[in-house]
């Protein structure tokens, strides 16, 4: 997974060579996260996506989206802040979890085919097995990342109404868009493939440190296999 994320990213100009470990790239939350991965028919990774819980108790600066470039903007810090506070206080109302976004990574294969919309969609299942998610993310426009949530679901962050822009994000070099999603309302379209996820989710293999290990995460990783 790492290292499918390190050979995109430096091929995308998102990372530096320098910033890679032996080609993986490597960053501390992916111990605590769920990974859902895409693996082809000799079971290499082909496509992974990161999926980090937090309770909605959380404070609103520790998340992804309140350290993004746009946070760090005069105009649109304030704006933020607000939208954020506003899904927390959801989350809490429902008795939901947050999660976040992250660690995309497709190889060529499978861009733009329904393996992509399929890993996707699996995070809405993932995150109805975990009782329920009010989810935020800075999700990228290039490959379409950002268009393939809006059509499943996703919808950018509002304040009051007023929908936050997408901003340039000078550490990854592309435009960004912050958004959410909830696990409770996918695209009525895609309804019916969540509900296969959410079944199938309960028959894949799934990735955890060995018994004595010395980290003990809150979740782990799960293969979708192939369509």
């Amino acid at each position: 997974m790492q290292e499918l994320r390190g050979k995109i990213y430096l091929e995308d100009g998102a990372v530096q060579p320098c910033q890679l470990e032996n080609g993986r790239h490597c960053v501390p939350i992916d111990k605590d996260s769920w990974h859902l991965l895409i693996l082809d028919e000799k079971r290499r990774v082909q496509g992974c996506i990161r999926c980090r819980e937090h309770s909605p108790n959380i404070d609103p600066r520790k998340l992804a989206v309140s350290q993004s470039a746009l946070a760090r903007s005069i105009e649109w810090n304030r704006p933020l802040e607000n939208a954020v506070r506003a899904e927390l206080a959801l989350a809490q109302r429902l008795g939901h979890r947050i999660v976040e976004l992250g660690g995309l990574a497709l190889d060529q294969a499978i861009r733009g085919t329904t393996e992509a919309l399929r890993m996707a969609l699996g995070v809405y299942a993932l995150c109805r097995q975990l009782g329920g998610a009010v989810g935020l993310s800075t999700v990228t426009q290039r490959h379409c990342s950002a268009s393939i949530l809006r059509r499943i679901g996703g919808q950018p962050l509002e304040s009051k109404g007023l929908e936050l822009p997408s901003y340039y994000d000078p550490l990854y070099d592309c435009q960004m868009e912050v958004m959410r999603f909830y696990s409770w309302a996918p695209n009525p379209r895609y309804r019916l493939w969540v509900d296969d996820l959410v079944a199938e989710l309960g028959q894949i293999h799934v990735i955890a440190p060995r018994r004595g290990y010395n980290f003990v995460p809150r979740a782990y990783a799960a293969s979708l296999g192939r369509i």
